[in-house]
């Protein structure tokens, strides 16, 4: 008799919307959650026992006849048509690689605080604007400390200030040059968000975090509808749909490689940070500024990565060579950057990341942030600026 209860309600996985996990996405999802009657995978279904659902597995759990008449009567379609009915098209929705941080506000944000039936309650991220105080990264990286936060849809900038009591701000960032990555790995906090913006013809790095994941979370989103507010009052016959695309973007690749100087300089290794078309090489992973950006072009423009690099002789001899000898190079039109990862595998991904780039066409924004970077010799063509 189990084993006839759980083909049944495995069957319910092949049906139109349950064969893939009801909150990110993922393929064949082996758990479900009676509680709201969906299939999830189990990572989601993981969030679903820590908001005091009732969650089963397909595979293992016994299943008694009333859960079973639970998802024959709900499962993933009706869900969505219940739990999603007014999300907005700029909240980031998780997807199977996503960061804990955001599948876990995404999966209390739906069922928990029923936030996507009714816009009043999103009021905390869709707002004129928005303050707040964040742990941030001291400049020097010693120490975190909070610092208050400001973001304005009317003057399009977030700032922050030393003190509560505001006086001048500390920093302001420019909404149209800004990103936010969540990177908790390497800010060591699960709530770790790193803002990148343009300052003064270089990128600067900020490290926040939050001690509650759904501030961090409303202040990721508060940009992101910031960015899209902006969108679509310039582009007034643009889809919003379309308009809400690369409002923010996940960092294309991270990791430590070699890199060789240019002046008959020995290897340095360096934290490689590839975000959108800019690739920033970094001292540390936390520093604030880049000791060097490239911006990497079109391919027409005479933009290019291959494997191979210059022999070990070529520029200088130290101990780290040895360990390096995965070698690529980027070709610019100023300049050839010659790398080194430290396993095959790596150098691998990140020659594809870079041919990613290199083979996507500029769009407006691109452009005009190349203008800012750095000043244009000629017509897509960039050089690098190194601190």
């Amino acid at each position: 008799m189990a084993d006839r209860q759980k083909a049944a309600v495995a069957a319910l996985t092949q049906e139109n919307g349950n064969g893939e996990c009801a909150d990110c996405g993922m393929e064949n999802p082996e758990w479900a959650s009676v509680s709201v009657g969906v299939f999830v995978c189990h990572r989601c279904a993981g969030v679903h026992r820590g908001i005091q659902g009732r969650v089963k597995s397909l595979v293992y759990d016994n299943w008694d006849n009333d859960s079973m008449q639970v998802m024959k009567a709900l499962g993933n379609k009706k869900a969505k048509e219940k739990y999603e009915m007014c999300v907005p098209v700029y909240y980031k929705r998780p997807h199977s690689e996503s960061v804990d941080v955001l599948r876990r506000e995404w999966i209390e944000a739906k069922y928990e605080r029923l936030e996507f039936t009714d816009p009043d309650k999103q009021e905390s991220y869709n707002c004129q604007i928005k303050t707040g105080m964040l742990w941030k990264l001291g400049r020097d990286r010693k120490q975190f400390a909070l610092r208050k936060f400001v973001l304005n849809r009317s003057t399009n900038k977030l700032v922050y200030y030393v003190n509560e009591d505001n006086g001048k701000p500390k920093a302001e960032a420019d909404l149209d040059f800004l990103n936010a990555v969540f990177v908790p790995q390497k800010i060591g906090k699960s709530s770790g968000l790193q803002i990148t913006y343009f300052r003064n013809g270089s990128t600067r790095n900020l490290y926040v975090y939050a001690d509650e994941s759904k501030e961090i979370v409303d202040w990721f989103t508060a940009i992101r509808a910031a960015k899209w507010e902006r969108r679509r009052i310039a582009f007034p016959d643009r889809d919003l749909t379309q308009l809400a695309e690369d409002l923010t973007k996940d960092f294309l690749m991270e990791g430590w490689l070699y890199k060789m100087g240019p002046k008959s300089e020995p290897f340095r290794k360096r934290w490689f940070t590839l975000d959108r078309r800019k690739l920033m090489y970094l001292e540390e992973p936390l520093n604030a500024f880049a000791k060097g950006e490239v911006f990497i072009g079109h391919r027409d423009a005479g933009y290019s990565v291959n494997m191979g690099a210059a022999q070990e002789g070529d520029r200088g001899s130290n101990s780290q060579n040895a360990n390096c000898c995965f070698g690529f190079t980027l070709h610019t039109p100023d300049r050839d950057f010659i790398m080194r990862a430290e396993t095959q595998d790596d150098m691998e991904k990140w020659i594809l990341a870079l041919q990613k780039v290199i083979d996507l066409p500029l769009t407006t924004q691109d452009s005009k942030l190349a203008a800012l970077l750095v000043p244009k010799k000629a017509s897509n063509s960039f050089r690098l600026i190194k601190r």
